[in-house]
Parts: C-alpha cells; structure tokens; sequence
C-alpha cells in the first residue's frame, strides 16, 4: 500500500508543479488562507486515486466539504493536496502534496512529495521514515538552549534557539526535524488535521517526540478534524520544550 500511496502521491506533485507559474485562478477561503484551481484539481485526483486503493476509509481534505460519516470508519485518508499553498503561488519550493492514511485514530501510512525540493518523505507505522528512499533520523540535541527551529522570527524569550529556513508547509517544517535538520517546531494555535497527520507519522517514525503543544498525545479523526498546536521534538529536549511553552499554550486555550 505504501508504494501504491507514493505513486499516487508523486504523480499529483507532477500535475501541480507543472502548473506552477502558470495561469490559474486564486481566491481566499477566508481572509489569509488563499486557494486556487490546482488545490481543487489535486484534490479530485488525489480522492480517485487513493478511494480507488481503499474504498472503505472515510476522507478528510482541506479542499473537499466534510462528511462526518469519517468518524464511523476505522481507516481515514487525511489529505492536503497542496501544504503551503503561499509558497506555490509565490513559485518557491516550500510546498508539498500530504498524504496520509490513518486507522483508529493513527496515523499508519504517512507520504510528502515536494518537486520543488526533489524530496519525497515516506513512513509506515512500525518501519521507520526516509527520505528520497534513505532512512532518516532526529538529532541527538539533548539541550534546548541552542535548537535550530524553523522560523521568520522569535519572540525574545526565546532568543537563545537557532532560526533556519522555513518553508511556507507546516508538514516540510515537521519533516525538517525527522531528518535532523531542525531540533524543534512548535505551533500555538488550533490547526487541521490535514497540515500534520503524515508528517507526525514520518517524524516518529524517525524518531522524534511528537504531541500537542501541551504535551497530549495527538489523536485523529476527531469530529472537528483539528488539534490544538503541534510540538515535535528530538526526545531529548520534547519535555523542556513542553515546559517553556505551556503557560503561553494556556493563554490561548483560556
């Protein structure tokens, strides 16, 4: 199944890359989240190809209407056709097409093909991540003060981590740790299930700790289809990292 997945996954990437740059129809689903006609048209291809390899999971996507006979099924595809579309309207890299397969409430097959970057990132629960075919592996950092996250900007509390790149997709940001080159992503606020489910698989499959932004444990298929935050974390530093944001994660959820 997780071959078939990647084709699917790797032939919608193809369809958007090559329209990437090219004339296409842009809109905002609500003020600061923009959608345009190649999100709509991955999405139709993506629900063909991937209902065709198991009929009986529900779907959930940012790009297709909920339907909450998902919660009734014990196997979800969780689908974002383009994770970053910021960054593909803009012709940058740091976008991909996220794949994941979730059963009771897990995430069992998790795939992020991004062109722009040559990279596809795969996981299977229970037989560890790669990327581009290579096993991958979180960092050794055992200490907060100096983790490499990926970020614009960092309040001045935290002014003793590390800012590298970071793409527009949360999911690549995520993939960054599992492959050891971030230490640490953190989100304060509620998002979807789409943005993260297969990259949480890939990075534990690699080895990192992965939770909400209180330290709970991440569970999926939910009826509202979101989570509070997302912390992943190389295990050496997930616990410090709970305890430095935990009163700014409470302010938010009052």
């Amino acid at each position: 199944m997780l071959e078939a997945v990647i084709r699917v996954a790797q032939e919608a990437s193809r369809i958007a890359a090559s329209r990437c740059g090219t004339d296409y129809r842009t809109w905002e689903k609500v003020p600061g989240h923009p959608v345009c006609d190649v999100d709509l048209e991955l999405d139709s291809f993506l629900r063909e190809r991937l209902m065709a390899l198991d009929p009986e999971a529900g779907w959930l996507s940012e790009e297709t209407l909920d339907d909450s006979d998902r919660i009734e099924r014990r196997r979800l595809w969780v689908v974002d056709p383009i994770d970053g579309t910021r960054d593909f309207l803009r012709k940058r890299s740091g976008w991909c097409v996220s794949v994941a397969l979730v059963e009771d409430r897990v995430p069992v097959l998790g795939v992020l093909a991004a062109p722009e970057r040559g990279e596809l990132w795969a996981a299977q629960g229970g037989k560890g991540a790669t990327r581009n075919g290579a096993p991958i592996r979180v960092s050794r950092r055992t200490e907060l003060a100096g983790a490499r996250v990926p970020a614009d900007n960092l309040p001045k509390v935290d002014d003793d981590l590390v800012m590298v790149a970071k793409p527009n997709s949360i999911a690549l940001r995520i993939a960054m740790v599992a492959a050891g080159e971030a230490d640490l992503l953190a989100t304060l606020r509620w998002g979807f299930e789409w943005d993260i489910a297969a990259a949480a698989l890939i990075a534990e499959e690699a080895g990192a700790t992965v939770t909400g932004a209180l330290g709970q444990p991440l569970a999926f298929n939910s009826a509202s289809g979101e989570a509070f935050g997302v912390l992943v974390a190389t295990p050496g530093i997930h616990a410090a990292a709970v305890e430095r944001l935990r009163e700014r994660a409470l302010e938010v959820v009052g």
